[in-house]
């Protein structure tokens, strides 16, 4: 029984944006989304350094906001939040999304600025235990969100911790504060609570899905970019996550926050119910694998290993500087100068990385700005 509805299409940098019009409609964005309310664009910066795959491209914000203005959604506004180890302004700014945000004349807000973003205290009406766990009754969502639309911007990408990432994930730093990595040893049933909230405070969902370039390997960040020219859309944030995993290899109701979502009917998680409109993907599969790095080791030790009981002692105090640091100086200075190279190199050479030079940014090497971008961190 078919029921949900994911769009795919087969893109490249002349179409791009006329693609992602086509494929919003194909998603049927306007049934989803409220004309006559606020519409929030929460676009994905993983890595506030340009790496393929990792964070939201330009030409998906820009495509996104085009169909949008273009359907009459004309009060958009883009909300950014800020994480223990990326620098949200870096990011925009690095990842050419700032030139879109200001030729589209979208007001930025960050929810980690008091001036610019209430929290409120917030008891959801269905059960959300692993946020309970984490924070007990003192839950906090952004005032802001209450009564808006919210459109995802993710990438199709691996994580270390989650196995893949997409729509569901995207929350995660949208919904939670700062201290959201108190929830990575619950962060399966963690992204489900989130959709829980969503649904209760949110007029309309969508999520816009970037496959242009997708990442192999131990992500969100330290990946192995693929070029596959695919665009996603949908409505159902599970299924649209469902999709993106199956191509990548995995089965979807093996991935815990997938099933689980789908289990207590939040989405739809088995393709075999998943109505796929565009292009066929349903017999893809690239293959990929997870694997670790540096990052991945510790988080299995702290996180997930018998050495959890004492993560509040390392992750709840000062000591937690120390991991920040250390994630910072591995990423940032080990293994972005030693090991992005050649991906950024390659990425120059397509015709994407043409588009994003020319369109979005001065025409240079990729590797020589984002690293000078490294040395002096903002």
């Amino acid at each position: 029984m078919i029921r949900s509805k994911v769009a795919v299409i087969r893109t490249n940098p002349d179409n791009v944006l006329s693609v992602i019009e086509k494929l919003m409609d194909m998603a049927d964005y306007k049934s989803a989304l409220d004309s006559s309310a606020k519409t929030i664009l929460k676009d994905n910066i993983s890595w506030h350094l340009f790496f393929p795959a990792a964070n939201t491209t330009p030409w998906q914000l820009e495509g996104v906001i085009k169909a949008l203005k273009n359907g009459g959604y004309n009060d958009l506004v883009a909300v950014h939040n800020d994480t223990v180890v990326t620098r949200t302004e870096k990011g925009e700014r690095l990842n050419r999304l700032q030139p879109v945000y200001e030729r589209y004349n979208i007001p930025q807000l960050f929810n980690y600025r008091p001036e610019d973003i209430a929290w409120e205290q917030y008891k959801p009406k269905r059960k959300t235990p692993a946020l309970t766990k984490v924070y007990g009754d003192q839950i906090f969502i952004p005032t802001y969100f209450k009564g808006t639309n919210i459109i995802h911007l993710p990438t199709v990408k691996c994580h270390i911790y989650t196995t893949t990432t997409g729509a569901m994930k995207n929350a995660f730093g949208g919904l939670l504060n700062r201290k959201r990595h108190y929830n990575h040893s619950v962060i399966h049933r963690t992204l489900v609570d989130l959709l829980i909230i969503q649904k209760e405070i949110h007029t309309g969902i969508f999520a816009v899905m970037d496959g242009t370039h997708v990442g192999d390997g131990p992500g969100p960040r330290t990946m192995r970019p693929v070029q596959k020219d695919l665009m996603l859309a949908s409505s159902d944030q599970v299924a649209i996550d469902a999709v993106a995993a199956k191509m990548m290899g995995f089965d979807p109701m093996m991935i815990e926050y997938i099933r689980t979502a789908h289990d207590e009917g939040l989405g739809v998680g088995d393709p075999r119910e998943i109505e796929l409109v565009g292009e066929d993907v349903s017999g893809e599969n690239w293959h990929f694998s997870v694997g670790d790095n540096l990052a991945s080791f510790g988080g299995d030790l702290f996180w997930f290993s018998p050495l959890k009981k004492i993560q509040k002692l390392l992750f709840h105090t000062p000591l937690v500087k120390l991991f920040i640091l250390a994630s910072y100086i591995y990423h940032d200075y080990i293994w972005y100068c030693l090991k992005s190279k050649p991906a950024l190199s390659k990425f120059e050479k397509t015709e994407w990385g043409s588009l994003f030079d020319q369109r979005y940014g001065k025409h240079g090497d990729i590797f020589e700005e984002m690293t000078e971008g490294t040395a002096h961190a903002s």
